[in-house]
């Protein structure tokens, strides 16, 4: 049902804003959850975390006159009871219900479109190359970003078409011109904002390996090969070609401190290889993957930070809140990174998770080849990455 289709109880509810009911459950606060959307949905992706109870019972079942018993034993006690949907239609409806029935309720402001447009920027605290640097997070998907600040300069890397306002906004609040745009590669799970930036007079740079993959505007943009550097006010950017999860797979140097990986390596796992050919071309990536960490990224100092495009419900963050670990911790925690080749390749072609939603779709647009408006782009990239190898984290016991 469209959100306008849904009477409206007898019961007025209030609504919580997504920021709000983030902050909650980062301060450990207990926050019950009755999320009303279909429950293929709700399987796919889903608000989470440790102090979160959730249950999972569509709107439909209250369209009836009455909300018997049998229904209420089904719905978790809150203080409040949040309850959510996609778009806050059907949650401010079921609230309404449940309200009528007593209940202490209250549903979130545009549900999870509006969960899924928080975007928060935390300082990268052990970065120490020139200038200050930054980790975008956006809880929904799981998708990270990097905003470099020096001497009045910005560079953005794997930007978000939803949030271009918000790179360009940041960059002037905190006394900068953002001059670069850089893609690690060709993504899966959202749709790239470096060509809107470009638009709006940012210098947009994509690797210039991911040509061979038909990329249909690699002559609007700047392309970046090996051993490029890009000056970003006193910091400078060193391109580092590392493929594995796809052949166009580039990394960024910031200040010699930290190594934007893209996909292809995460704090808590290393980069699915089957989503540029597939399963039959997997192994082949896998191999690519692993020569690529064991002499393009394990031989860089050990104190220099990783922070990957993505990181999942299985990281866990460092003391500063960001998604970044030294290279000679992940090696000392993850066993893949010190495997020989043939155990590394059937470690990763093991477990691997499904596909991210609409990856298809995605990577068409993302290569140019296929049109989306934002509503359409916003809508494309709901739901998890899974650009990880594995579900669960590969470092630990």
């Amino acid at each position: 049902m469209d959100p306008d289709d849904f009477p409206t109880p007898d019961v007025e509810v209030d609504a919580i804003e997504p920021n709000e009911l983030k902050r909650r459950i980062d301060d450990g606060e207990s926050v019950t959850i009755l999320d009303a959307r279909m429950e293929s949905d709700f399987e796919e992706w889903h608000v989470d975390g440790d102090s979160v109870e959730i249950a999972n019972v569509p709107y439909f079942h209250f369209l009836d006159e009455a909300v018997d018993e049998d229904l209420l034993d089904r719905v978790p006690e809150g203080d409040p009871l949040v309850v959510l949907c996609a778009k806050g239609g059907a949650s401010e409806y079921v609230a309404g219900r449940l309200a009528e029935a007593g209940r202490d309720v209250v549903h979130l402001e545009e549900g999870m479109n509006g969960w899924a447009r928080i975007y928060e920027r935390e300082p990268v605290s052990r970065y120490d190359g020139p200038g200050d640097l930054y980790q975008y997070q956006r809880p929904s998907s799981g998708c990270l970003g990097y905003l470099l600040v020096s001497d009045g300069e910005a560079a953005v890397v794997d930007p978000l078409r939803t949030f271009t306002d918000r790179y360009l906004d940041d960059a002037a609040d905190l006394g900068a011109d953002l001059t670069y745009a850089f893609d690690t590669h060709i993504h899966a799970d959202h749709i790239s904002g470096v060509r809107a930036l470009d638009e709006r007079g940012v210098t947009g740079v994509i690797p210039g390996a991911a040509r061979q993959r038909d990329v249909t505007y690699t002559d609007d943009l700047e392309t970046t090969a090996d051993g490029d550097a890009y000056a970003v006010g006193a910091a400078t950017v060193e391109t580092i070609h590392t493929p594995g999860h796809t052949s166009g797979m580039t990394s960024y140097l910031f200040g010699e401190s930290l190594l934007a990986t893209g996909d292809g390596l995460f704090v808590e796992s290393v980069a699915r290889p089957d989503l540029e050919e597939g399963d039959e071309g997997a192994p082949d990536a896998a191999r690519q993957l692993y020569e690529t960490l064991q002499t393009r990224v394990l031989t860089l100092d050990d104190d220099v930070l990783i922070g990957g495009a993505h990181f999942s419900d299985a990281a866990e963050s460092a003391e500063d809140g960001t998604y970044t670990a030294p290279i000679g911790q992940l090696e000392a925690e993850m066993d893949a990174l010190t495997m020989d080749e043939n155990e590394f390749v059937d470690l990763i072609l093991s477990d691997m998770p499904p596909r991210p939603a609409n990856y298809e779709d995605i990577i068409a647009t993302n290569l140019g080849q296929r049109t989306a408006d934002d509503e359409e782009a916003f809508e494309l990239e709901l739901g998890p990455n899974n650009c990880a190898a594995s579900q669960d984290a590969l470092t630990g016991d």
